[in-house]
C-alpha cells in the first residue's frame, strides 16, 4: 500500500495549538494508509523570556522541523497562535528560512491547510487564515479551506466555537479557557479531512 504522509507542523506557546494539533494529527492518521506526523516550529524566544511570559514547556513528544524537511510530506497541516491578527513571529521566521524551497518550487501542488487560536472574537479568527495564505500561495501550494463541510457544526450558535470556513480554530480567552469539545471535533475532522484529500491526490 502506498503510505501519503501528512506533516501537522505548528506553534503553540500556550498550549491551546498543541491541543488542537493533536486532535488534527488524530484525524489524519485515522484514514488508512496516512502516516501523520506532529512538528515543533522552532522557537526563536530566550528561555529567560518564555520564563517571563510564564510559557510552559514545550512538549518532548514533539520534534523540532526543519524548513528541508517539508519536502518530505505529501500534505501540511500549519498550526498557530493569532498575533495581532496574523500568525507569530515564530512560524513566520520558519516561512523566511524557506527561501531555496520556493526558489525551486518543492512544495508546489502539495495541499495545505490551516488551524488556528485567538484570544477573543476581534483577535483575528478569519484575518489570521487569510494573511497565512499568502505563504501557502508563494510556494504553489494547494490550499484546502474546511468550507462548510464540516456540517452542523460549522452553525451551531448556542455556544461559542473558533474557527470558520478557513480551518479549525479555538479562542483562549485571557489564557484559561481550553479548547471545546465542538472545537476539538473540528480540528479532528480538519485532519481527516485533508488527509483524504492528500490520498486521492497521491494515487
Amino acid at each position: 500500500m502506498t503510505i501519503t504522509k501528512v506533516y501537522i507542523v505548528y506553534y503553540s506557546l500556550y498550549g491551546h495549538v498543541n491541543t488542537m494539533a493533536r486532535e488534527v494529527h488524530k484525524g489524519a492518521a485515522s484514514i488508512e494508509g496516512v502516516e501523520a506526523t506532529l512538528w515543533r516550529v522552532p522557537e526563536i524566544l530566550s528561555d529567560r523570556i518564555l520564563e517571563k511570559m510564564k510559557a510552559p514547556p514545550k512538549p518532548d513528544d514533539v520534534a523540532d522541523i526543519k524548513p528541508e524537511q517539508l519536502v518530505e510530506a505529501d500534505a501540511l497541516i500549519f498550526g498557530f497562535p493569532s498575533r495581532f491578527g496574523m500568525m507569530p513571529s515564530q512560524l513566520k521566521a520558519f516561512f523566511d528560512a524557506t527561501g531555496e524551497l520556493w526558489a525551486s518550487q518543492a512544495l508546489a501542488g502539495k495541499p495545505a491547510g490551516i488551524f488556528w487560536s485567538t484570544g477573543f472574537n476581534g483577535g483575528g479568527q478569519e484575518l489570521s487564515a487569510w494573511t497565512a495564505i499568502t505563504q501557502l500561495a508563494h510556494h504553489g501550494m494547494l490550499y484546502v479551506p474546511l468550507g462548510y463541510t464540516f456540517g452542523s457544526g460549522m452553525f451551531e450558535m448556542d455556544e461559542v466555537k473558533g474557527g470558520s470556513a478557513y480551518g479549525a480554530g479555538t479562542f483562549a480567552g485571557d489564557g484559561t479557557r481550553q479548547p471545546t469539545e465542538l472545537e476539538l471535533q473540528q480540528a479532528f475532522y480538519q485532519g481527516k479531512y485533508i488527509a483524504e484529500i492528500a490520498k486521492k491526490l497521491k494515487s
